[in-house]
């Protein structure tokens, strides 16, 4: 009999590259949990087989709501579960941190009792927190290790804080197989518009097609970053959960390229075919306070997995960009942002 997943924020970038990779990798079915007014963009290429029940199907459900969190895993019975859904924009989470910390941290609780309730089920359970939990880091403790201390610079982190030590938590108490993964920056193809470099990636599209000014509207560009594609990441959750899971076990996991988030922009600017874009700070994309050197320790993981990153920053960036541009070629429109 085949497995099972059940995927949270099933229809987030990380979630549908997630379901693309066990659907082509494996033979499991996969379950999507995902919100009733959740988008569809990021899953329309599976509705085909999601209509015609091909090994995989969609759920409702909501981390604000127990009941529907408990007919999710009931209905799913999974083996594995990969806890993606979260509030997981930093810059929101300034502006509605109390909704950030109940869905963050209360919503994977909620998820959490929703399984241990669940008679005749023993999955893993991936629990996705951040590497943003370490935020402010002196340059001496670079590069950052699983045992580093946690200074978390936004709610968004505090909540993620909050993610990892319930995860570990059940692991402990329970025995439950949670397993806590601190996901350093990456991105690709499908990645929110609220990150910097896809509405870098999303602006450069935009004034290509003749929609913006040659203008690129920044923040804080001397952020040092350590950059991963989501097609890595997937993989990376892959092995987390089917090479010998150690219950309650933490681990970092991110890109081998490193360099400031304006670096980043200039590679993006050197891709573009317009060579008059220039470059202007715009105070409302400034966080009050920045986790500004984000460079991993991912020995922890390599060791344990044999997991290594395989995709170069130039093809990351390359294919965000060329996302974005089949967007805004198909004619979809996007705030400023």
């Amino acid at each position: 009999m085949a497995k099972r997943a059940l995927i949270t924020g099933f229809t987030g970038m990380v979630g549908s590259h997630l379901a693309d990779y066990l659907l082509a990798e494996t033979d499991w079915e996969i379950f999507g949990m995902c919100r009733w007014r959740s988008p569809l963009d990021n899953i329309r290429h599976l509705i085909p087989r999601i209509d015609a029940g091909d090994r995989v199907f969609m759920l409702d459900g909501d981390l604000t709501d127990f009941p529907s969190l408990a007919e999710a895993v009931e209905r799913s019975r999974p083996d594995y579960v990969f806890h993606l859904a979260a509030q997981s924009y930093p810059k929101t989470s300034f502006s509605a941190p109390l909704q950030t910390l109940d869905v963050n941290i209360t919503g994977t609780a909620r998820l959490l009792e929703a399984i241990r309730r669940t008679a005749g089920i023993d999955p893993v359970i991936h629990v996705c927190a951040s590497s943003e939990v370490f935020g402010r880091v002196s340059a001496d403790k670079l590069p950052i290790d699983e045992e580093c201390s946690f200074h978390p610079a936004s709610p968004y982190a505090i909540s993620k804080v909050g993610t990892d030590l319930i995860g570990r938590y059940y692991g402990e108490a329970y025995g439950m197989r949670t397993v806590t993964t601190r996901m350093f920056t990456h991105t690709g193809p499908r990645r929110g518009d609220v990150f910097a470099e896809s509405t870098f990636a999303k602006q450069i599209a935009l004034i290509e097609h003749g929609r913006l000014p040659p203008v690129i509207k920044v923040g804080n560009l001397a952020s040092m970053r350590t950059w991963a594609d989501v097609r890595d990441a997937v993989r990376a959750y892959y092995l987390l959960v089917t090479v010998n899971p150690v219950p309650g076990e933490y681990y970092n996991i991110g890109g081998s390229y490193s360099c400031t988030v304006g670096d980043m922009l200039r590679h993006l600017l050197s891709l573009s075919t317009r060579t008059d874009i220039t470059i202007e700070q715009d105070p409302q994309r400034m966080r009050p306070v920045d986790a500004d050197l984000q460079v991993p320790d991912t020995l922890k993981f390599s060791r344990h997995t044999g997991w290594k990153p395989e995709i170069p920053f130039e093809k990351t960036m390359a294919d965000l960009l060329e996302y974005w541009r089949e967007r805004i070629a198909g004619g979809h429109v996007y705030p400023q942002r």
